[in-house]
């Protein structure tokens, strides 16, 4: 379990020293959603963020106590407490957002239902940046991406569109349809 208001202080620590803590929302930005799901929302940093913006944003998240803290901080945006493999809202979004590691809290060789469960909501493209360092590679993501129906579209090395050279981070957005391309 998480304590949200410790994680939350992190990022206000970092944003108060000036740290840009939005990269992550800004990308999401880039693609002119109207709605967005955050995935794995957290303490809501980037749906808040979204919101802010003029997206109309759902957050997901299974820890209470991140749901807590987001739910304090924006009681008026809609926040779901479900497993992401098994979250149905009867919906989809222009954009699907996993920011902040999500496929590598999920219980090792799940990811696959992870991808599932976000993609049945992805009515535009769905986005995901995390390290490829800690056992679930970029190939394996494309692969249980492409099982789910979405392609690769564009692949960078961080929030700000660096480009992607076979690091330890990969941002990655995939979009509807199976064929690589």
């Amino acid at each position: 379990m998480w304590n949200g208001a410790e994680y939350q202080r992190r990022f206000d620590s970092l944003a108060e020293s000036g740290v840009d803590v939005h990269g992550e929302a800004a990308f999401v930005r880039a693609f002119e959603p109207k709605t967005a799901l955050d995935a794995g929302c957290g303490t809501g940093r980037v749906a808040i963020e979204l919101a802010r913006h003029g997206v109309e944003v759902v957050g997901a998240d299974l820890d209470e106590s991140m749901l807590a803290h987001a739910r304090a901080r924006a009681p008026h945006l809609t926040w779901v407490r479900s497993d992401l493999a098994a979250l149905d809202l009867g919906r989809t979004f222009d954009v699907v957002v996993m920011a902040g590691n999500v496929p590598l809290f999920t219980a090792p060789g799940t990811q696959g239902d992870l991808v599932a469960g976000v993609a049945r909501h992805v009515g535009g493209v769905l986005v995901a940046g995390f390290s490829l360092d800690r056992g679930y590679t970029a190939d394996e993501y494309d692969e249980h991406c492409a099982l789910a129906g979405l392609r690769l579209v564009e692949r960078f090395a961080t929030w700000d569109r660096q480009p992607f050279r076979h690091g330890d981070y990969a941002v990655s957005v995939h979009a509807a349809g199976s064929a690589a391309g």
